[in-house]
């Protein structure tokens, strides 16, 4: 009975213990259960819609960029995706048959294809971004095989987008460029990218129990959202005219590390044209452009040709306007006339004394003026019309550490400009210290424009401002944002940054820069009918891009139009021209800024009006003279202020030269033709580096009426080019147009 008492005890604790183990085991189940259902609910349903949905990205239309007259200049086009749903492939056959065929109209390896057929889902992309025509192709493919085999529900197309610049390098620095998924890394694309890019779209598709896509019924598709678009404050037109000059000038002076030229709108700071030229092609932005450096990288060893490619790409990317600084020369005359004048520290009898050369303080070095022989005595307006150095220490030795720097703070130099481009530089001061960072010799120097840096967006902020009134405006190139339907969302409103000189005094300056370009050194940026002020500025690199000791130099050429009432101020810098063709500002860079304000100022609508010394000299319009008498048609030609040659018997006119509305000097001949008489001709001949004088004496010698453009200086222009070859044959009085430029050492 104890041993059968005793099995009866273990059974029961057994029992006990199974039920302990039971209701243990059920009650972790049921925790861990509530646990799942409550805490981790939210977690496990996000994490079984991801695992239920596939989710594919699509491209949003990136909006495009406009000139201020609504002309495009960057756009997105419609590309295709190609895609494959190789799930709904079943047989060896009809894979071979969609790889061969995708293959050979996509360009694309047919083994890869393949191998895409064998995967076991419904979206697999064959190739991205192909133009229309391609994807024309692959449609029809697409229906020839489900006629021929019965394949159907295969092969797709996607709708996508490409970047399109319309006019390859055309105004790349301002415009940069889009990444490979369609991000904006430069320019405007980089500055403006929120806006531009849109909003993303997803394409969603359900799987079942073994993560495989469900047939395209499952589908679901938000669509993208486009872009907005930006207009510019850059004129298509005008960035033409200035981007043909720039490059113009860079070829004939041989100009080593790029130019630019930059046109500002003097009373709102927009920007209306941004010629860098040596840039890139947006279209292909990681091509090296410039030939020479491609060539040199290809000649290098292959582990050395990644980091050149790399550098000539940033190098090509970078934009000199904003993001290089120089050392700005004798153009910053301008602004310490400004500030001397605006401290009352001289008046119209002040003058200045200069032997060719000046020390600033006792026991200074001489500093040399470029006129070795000295300008002697001379007021403000003389000193700036010579550029000379000395007058313009003793300026600033008037203003002192303080004052001078006080106006270049107030100028807008001691900080970046604001403008709406990426990769803007900040100015390069004496030791970075500010004025406490400035000794006496750098007064000395800084006075005439030397040894410190500035931005070329910098200095013509600056000029801008002497021409406003003394308001220093902040730069700006996009004028406003809108979306899809042309509904505006931003709107650009011109900031003025603060006064920094009076307007009494900004007038002025002008005065004197206008003074500059009729009688000065700026004589090459002179137009007959077109009051224009500009200074020269010729500035000594003193390091050249590595930090390396360097005698290259900046020519460059600043000014301003119509001096009467200032529209637009414009910088043309070329960096290192050949010292063997020229260097000085005056003559490389004065000539593109004349010949781009002789383009620009009459397409903007500002008519000529000419002095009393330039109506007596200017350029008329021959008449139609064809079947008048002769009588009738001197009488004409007299009254034009012209003289006329009669040739032939007869008394009617039945040709003419120049021919009908054609440019013509005052005094210039027409020919009269009475009767078929042969045409006499005139060879014509090379007028280059001739005189005013003896370029009209060889016009006068070869019966050609000669039309004087440029520089009006008779002392100091010479003839540098000819609309008419050297040598060629041309009827008698034909009119030949020369150019004249001052070659002066002018800095």
């Amino acid at each position: 009975m104890a041993k059968r008492g005793s099995v009866a005890k273990m059974w029961h604790r057994s029992i006990i213990l199974l039920v302990l183990i039971l209701v243990l085991g059920f009650g972790v189940v049921a925790g861990r259960l509530f646990y799942l259902q409550t805490y981790m609910a939210e977690d496990l349903q996000q994490r079984a819609v991801e695992q239920q949905l596939a989710d594919t990205t699509l491209s949003a239309k990136r909006g495009s960029i406009y000139d201020c007259n609504g002309n495009v200049l960057a756009q997105s086009v419609t590309v295709w995706n190609i895609v494959m749903a190789p799930a709904n492939l079943k047989t060896d056959k009809a894979r071979n048959i969609v790889a061969d065929g995708l293959s050979k109209i996509l360009e694309v390896d047919r083994e890869t294809v393949y191998k895409q057929t064998k995967e076991k889902n419904f979206y697999s992309v064959v190739k991205r971004k192909v133009e229309t025509t391609v994807k024309n192709k692959v449609v029809k493919f697409a229906s020839d095989i489900y006629k021929e085999y019965g394949i159907s529900g295969v092969i797709s197309t996607i709708e996508d987008y490409r970047r399109y610049y319309t006019h390859d390098n055309f105004a790349a620095d301002v415009l940069g460029f889009v990444g490979a998924d369609g991000q904006g890394l430069a320019g405007i694309e980089y500055q403006y990218d929120d806006y531009l890019r849109g909003k993303e779209g997803r394409l969603i598709v359900a799987t079942n129990a073994l993560g495989k896509e469900l047939p395209y019924q499952y589908e679901q598709k938000v669509d993208a959202t486009d872009g907005y678009n930006v207009t510019l404050t850059i004129d298509e037109n005008i960035q033409s005219v200035m981007e043909k000059y720039v490059r113009q000038t860079i070829n004939e002076f041989n100009v080593a590390n790029r130019g630019c030229a930059i046109m500002m709108n003097v009373k709102t700071g927009a920007i209306l044209g941004f010629a860098c030229e040596g840039s890139f092609n947006p279209n292909e932005p990681f091509k090296i452009a410039d030939e020479t450096a491609r060539k040199a990288i290809e000649k290098l060893p292959e582990s050395e040709q990644e980091a050149a490619t790399v550098e000539a790409q940033e190098k090509q990317w970078r934009n000199k306007g904003v993001s290089d600084t120089y050392v700005p020369g004798s153009v910053f005359k301008m602004c310490t006339a400004s500030a001397v004048l605006s401290e009352g520290l001289i008046d119209d009898k002040t003058t200045f004394h200069c032997e060719g050369s000046y020390a600033p303080y006792e026991g200074a070095d001489y500093i040399t003026c470029w006129d070795s022989s000295g300008h002697g005595t001379q007021n403000i307006t003389q000193a700036l019309c010579n550029s000379c150095n000395p007058a313009f220490m003793q300026m600033g030795f008037m203003l002192g550490r303080e004052k001078f720097y006080d106006y270049y703070v107030g100028f807008g130099m001691s900080e970046p400009t604001g403008i709406d481009l990426p990769g803007e530089s900040s100015d390069i001061w004496f030791n970075n210290g500010g004025v406490n960072g400035m000794q006496l010799m750098d007064l000395a120097v800084a006075s005439f424009g030397q040894n410190f840096k500035i931005t070329p967006i910098q200095m013509l902020s600056a000029c801008a401002a002497i021409a406003n009134g003394g308001q220093l405006m902040q730069p700006y190139v996009a004028s406003q944002i809108s979306d899809s339907e042309g509904n505006v969302v931003k709107t650009t409103e011109p900031v003025k940054k603060r006064q920094a000189i009076s307007k009494e005094v900004a007038a002025r300056v002008c005065a004197m820069l206008e003074e500059n370009v009729v009688s000065g050194g700026g004589t090459n940026g002179y137009i007959a009918g077109y009051r224009i002020g500009a200074k020269t500025g010729t500035s000594q690199k003193i390091v050249d891009e590595n930090g390396e000791k360097t005698n290259d130099y900046i020519a460059s050429f600043c000014g301003i139009a119509p001096c009467d009432d200032p529209e637009i101020a414009l910088l043309c810098y070329f960096d290192t021209p050949d010292p063997d063709i020229n260097y000085y500002g005056s003559a490389v860079a004065g000539p593109c800024f004349r010949n781009i304000l002789s383009e620009v100022l009459p397409y903007l609508g500002i008519e000529k009006v000419y002095t009393g010394e330039e109506t007596e000299n200017s350029d008329t319009v021959t008449g139609s003279y064809m079947d008048m008498k002769i009588s009738e048609a001197s009488k004409q030609i007299s009254n034009s202020g012209l003289q006329y040659v009669k040739v032939g018997d007869g008394d009617t006119v039945t040709a003419q030269n120049p021919t009908a509305y054609t440019t013509i000097p005052k005094g210039g001949t027409v020919v009269l033709y009475t009767d078929s008489s042969s045409k006499k001709m005139s060879v014509v001949p090379d007028f280059s580096d001739c005189t005013m004088s003896e370029a009209n004496a060889l016009a006068i010698e070869h019966n050609l009426n000669l039309r004087i453009v440029g520089s009006q200086n008779e002392a100091s222009a010479y003839a540098k080019s000819q609309d008419l070859s050297a040598g060629s044959q041309v009827e008698q009085y034909s009119v030949v147009t020369v150019t004249f430029n001052q070659d002066d050492a002018i800095l």
